[in-house]
């Protein structure tokens, strides 16, 4: 039986649904990933261009424009034309080169101003990790082994002003150890590096170290979330170890350009969260040690927008001097 509260419903919710298939794309889309193929987020992202693709109808291409922490990336969605047809797949790093960026007066472009959030596409953890050769298991007894070394250990990162690059010399600061940063384009050759023994202490996200942590060449000593992860729950979090100063949450995520139309984000959001929650594409994210997204682009602005008031006095505080 219809009620009147049934059709009161209705009416609040047809304008949303009839909204979100207004937009049809005309052409590909591009989804760019600033950071070279290989790593989490690249994963990531063309899991979700292939599920949008069928979705779609419309062939959802990735584009690796690795760089500068992510920032090249980033700066061409950040111009490209307010169309839905170029997104921008990034995660926490966004958070943490842009504010040393515009520490240093270089930002090429403002996170509030210049990007509309869409949706959250996966939480992974970042995991803090040593080659298997240095002696230590976890954040005191890498400080107390950096100490005793003949020179400083070398740190990776994917570049100046990037989440590793900040949360290391976080460490260094406040466990008043040294080491030395060796910037990479991208996760990827961070990790073969890491693996090959040219550095000794690096970061990533759990989904493209997983592999590595289980056969044993990488050991990873402490994650940079509030809890544990699920994949690895004998690791320790930075805060439980000592260092809350560390503490960051780890996120894959999908943005547009600022003023890109309403009709489009709608869909985008609508066809994005979809693919988070289709049984297939949420078992394979769970499978690479990460939670599927989905979230209302209220949520995940604020998610983003947040993390990145709390860099801001973290870059500060450390005078980041980005090159």
């Amino acid at each position: 039986m219809i009620t009147r509260r049934h059709l009161a419903l209705s009416a609040v919710l047809m304008p949303t649904a009839l909204h979100a298939q207004a937009w049809t794309p005309s052409g590909p889309i591009r989804i760019i990933v600033p950071f070279p193929a290989g790593g989490t987020t690249d994963i990531l992202a063309r899991l979700y261009a292939q599920h949008l693709t069928e979705t779609l109808g419309v062939s959802v291409v990735v584009e690796n424009r690795g760089g500068a922490g992510g920032s090249i990336g980033a700066d061409v969605v950040a111009k490209a034309n307010p169309d839905g047809q170029t997104l921008l797949f990034h995660n926490l790093t966004f958070s943490t080169t842009t504010a040393a960026l515009e520490f240093v007066g270089r930002a090429p472009h403002s996170i509030e101003r210049d990007f509309a959030p869409i949706t959250l596409g996966a939480n992974v953890p970042m995991m803090l990790l040593v080659h298997r050769d240095v002696p230590v298991n976890n954040l005191a007894e890498l400080a107390a082994w950096a100490r005793t070394q003949p020179s400083a250990p070398f740190y990776g990162s994917t570049g100046p002003g990037s989440t590793i690059n900040l949360v290391a010399e976080v460490l260094k600061r406040d466990g008043n150890f040294p080491m030395d940063h060796i910037p990479f384009r991208g996760a990827a050759p961070l990790v073969q590096d890491l693996l090959a023994g040219r550095i000794q202490f690096g970061g990533d996200q759990l989904s493209s170290s997983l592999g590595h942590i289980r056969g044993g060449a990488l050991r990873p000593i402490a994650t940079l979330a509030s809890s544990r992860a699920s994949a690895l729950p004998d690791v320790a979090t930075v805060r439980e170890q000592g260092f809350a100063n560390a503490e960051l949450l780890g996120w894959n995520g999908f943005f547009a350009p600022a003023r890109t139309p309403a009709p489009v984000l709608v869909r985008l959001h609508a066809e994005i969260a979809a693919a988070a929650r289709s049984a297939v594409l949420a078992a394979r994210i769970r499978e690479l040690g990460a939670e599927p997204g989905g979230n209302s682009s209220a949520e995940f602005t604020q998610q983003v927008h947040g993390q990145v008031a709390q860099v801001r006095p973290l870059v500060q505080s450390l005078q980041m001097r980005v090159e």
